[in-house]
């Protein structure tokens, strides 16, 4: 007797079934080093640099960009079955609504207009203590309720997203760094899949981490 898929069953047979649906935006769209590079790929790429771009200007702009290629790369990622990462850019997707909220509307502690500061010491001993709790906490979970191969190589840049974007959206200086480590951790977990165009992508964000930051050093001590 046919027996009906159970709950644990239904989301993986659903995000099958549209990969399937969506499978001709994972055709080839060139070759690279050996690897082919999906047009899902590259589109997401594009936008993922106009997005930093953005960004690193203080334009609100970025963030609905950060909407679309979080998806795409949602798509990317577990497709590849870098389920953490893939799990990340929902989270991404999700706290970029908050962001664009933050730089339209919000404020800071004395109610004034957010600006670009420094992240005070008590908040960045914070930020480290949630990402050593956050690593392990995704690479056991990654591990025992995935097919992930690299589950704790997965889960670092994972969790260093997580405290980066919270940064980000507060309009911390300190974003860039934390975007810095994860970028750089990013590289060789995507070059480990044979993702080189978003290898190349990311080895360009470590280089934008470190000029946004800079940008963001001059922005706060401005009048």
């Amino acid at each position: 007797r046919s027996r009906r898929p159970s709950a644990e069953r239904a989301a993986p047979l659903a995000m099958e079934s549209l990969l399937q649906l969506l499978r001709p935006l994972f055709a080839p769209a060139f070759t690279l080093w050996g690897s082919p590079a999906s047009w899902l790929e590259l589109i997401a790429l594009v936008l993922s640099l106009a997005m930093v771009a953005l960004n690193m200007r203080v334009n609100p702009l970025g963030w609905p960009l950060a909407i679309v290629s979080s998806l795409l790369y949602f798509l990317v990622f577990w497709d590849s079955r870098l389920y953490g990462e893939a799990s990340l850019q929902i989270f991404f997707a999700i706290v970029a609504l908050w962001g664009w909220w933050q730089w339209l509307r919000g404020t800071m502690d004395d109610g004034a207009r957010l600006r670009v500061r420094s992240l005070p010491r008590h908040a960045a001993f914070a930020c480290l203590a949630a990402l050593a709790l956050a690593w392990p906490a995704l690479a056991l979970f990654l591990r025992h309720y995935t097919d992930s191969d690299v589950p704790w190589f997965d889960a670092f840049p994972t969790a260093g997203s997580l405290v980066g974007q919270w940064l980000l959206g507060r309009k911390y200086i300190e974003n860039w760094l934390a975007w810095l480590g994860v970028n750089l951790v990013s590289v060789g977990l995507f070059a480990f899949k044979g993702l080189w165009l978003t290898v190349l992508l990311y080895a360009l964000f470590v280089l934008l981490s470190v000029i946004g930051w800079r940008a963001w050093r001059r922005l706060a001590v401005q009048p």
